[in-house]
C-alpha cells in the first residue's frame, strides 16, 4: 500500500465473490457477538498507579491492539490470529477497561497513551505498530505526536481528532446503545470492580465531551505511516472529519470500508483484515 499518496479510497476490497449481497447489504446494521478470549499468555504490568492487563502471542515485529472506549481487548480477536501468525501481538486492556484496574485519575488520552508506552518499558519493546479502534486509535496517533520514536505505523480505525469529528446523538443510534448495553454486561463480568459500570461510563463520557482537541500543526507533525480507515456508514464519526484528518497528517492513506460501520472488525473480519494485514506488510 503506498502511502505516499495523500488520499486513497480502497474500493478493491469492495465486493468478495463469497458473500452474499443481500447480507452484505444490512451487515452495517449489526453488531456480531465479541468473538471469545484468544489462547495467549496473560500477565499484568503496573504502570502508573495501575493495573494493566495484556495478552502476547505470535513472534516477530511487534504489534499493539487497542481497542475502543467501554469495550476490552477481546473485540480484536477475530484479527488476531491472522496477524499472529507473522508478528508479536500484544493485546490490551486500557486502564479501567476490561480486566485492567483505574484510579482516581481522570480519563484522557494523553495518560492512557502513557500507559501504553509504560506497557512496551515493562515489555522491554523499543518500537511497535498501533492497531487502533475509536478510543485506541486515538491513542495511536496520540503516541504518533508525542511518542514518535516507540511508533512504526499506526493503524487508526473509527478515530477523531478533534470534540466537533463526533455526530450528535450518536448513543441514539441502535447499534451503538447496543453496544453500550453490551458494554455494561462484559464490565460486570470483567472488571475488577465490577459494580461500578455507571461511575466509569460517566468517566469515559466526560472525557469524550472535552478530548481530543488537536491543532491542525500538531497533526502536521506526525511522522509516522498512518492509515486513517472508517466504515461507509461510522455510527459516530462524520465522514468529512476522516478525510480532514487524512488530508492534515504528511502523507497519511484514506480508507472507506464499505458496508460496514463503527464495528467493521466485527461486521465483515475478512474484509478489515485484508486491510490491516496489507498495511502492516507495507
Amino acid at each position: 500500500m503506498n502511502l505516499n499518496r495523500r488520499h486513497f479510497i480502497v474500493a478493491a476490497f469492495a465486493s468478495l465473490a463469497a458473500l452474499n449481497r443481500a447480507a452484505a447489504a444490512e451487515r452495517w446494521k449489526s453488531l456480531p457477538a465479541t468473538p471469545p478470549p484468544v489462547a495467549g499468555r496473560s500477565a499484568r504490568a503496573q504502570v502508573n498507579g495501575i493495573s494493566l492487563y495484556y495478552v502476547e502471542l505470535g513472534e516477530g515485529s511487534p504489534v499493539v491492539f487497542l481497542h475502543g472506549g467501554l469495550s476490552n481487548s477481546d473485540y480484536f480477536n477475530l484479527q488476531v490470529p491472522e496477524v499472529a501468525r507473522r508478528h508479536r501481538v500484544i493485546l490490551v486492556d486500557s486502564r479501567g477497561h476490561g480486566r485492567s484496574t483505574r484510579n482516581a485519575q481522570p480519563f484522557g488520552y494523553d495518560l492512557m497513551t502513557d500507559d501504553v508506552v509504560a506497557l512496551l518499558d515493562h515489555l522491554q519493546i523499543p518500537r511497535a505498530a498501533i492497531i487502533g479502534w475509536s478510543d485506541g486509535a486515538i491513542i495511536g496517533l496520540d503516541m504518533a505526536m508525542r511518542h514518535p520514536d516507540r511508533v512504526s505505523r499506526v493503524f487508526a480505525f473509527g478515530a477523531n481528532t478533534q470534540t466537533s469529528g463526533l455526530k450528535p446523538d450518536v448513543d441514539k443510534d441502535p447499534t451503538f446503545a447496543q453496544f453500550i448495553a453490551r458494554a455494561k454486561t462484559e464490565y460486570e463480568r470483567l472488571s475488577p470492580t465490577p459494580g461500578e459500570f455507571d461511575q466509569f461510563l460517566h468517566q469515559i463520557e466526560k472525557m469524550w465531551e472535552t478530548q481530543p482537541n488537536w491543532t491542525d500543526d500538531q497533526l502536521r507533525a506526525i511522522r509516522v505511516p498512518v492509515l486513517i480507515a472508517d466504515g461507509q456508514y461510522d455510527e459516530g464519526i462524520k465522514r468529512e472529519h476522516t478525510e480532514y484528518m487524512a488530508a492534515t497528517i504528511p502523507g497519511a492513506g484514506l480508507l472507506i470500508l464499505p458496508n460496514v460501520s463503527h464495528f467493521a472488525f466485527l461486521q465483515d473480519p475478512v474484509l478489515f483484515n485484508a486491510a490491516l494485514l496489507d498495511f502492516l506488510e507495507g
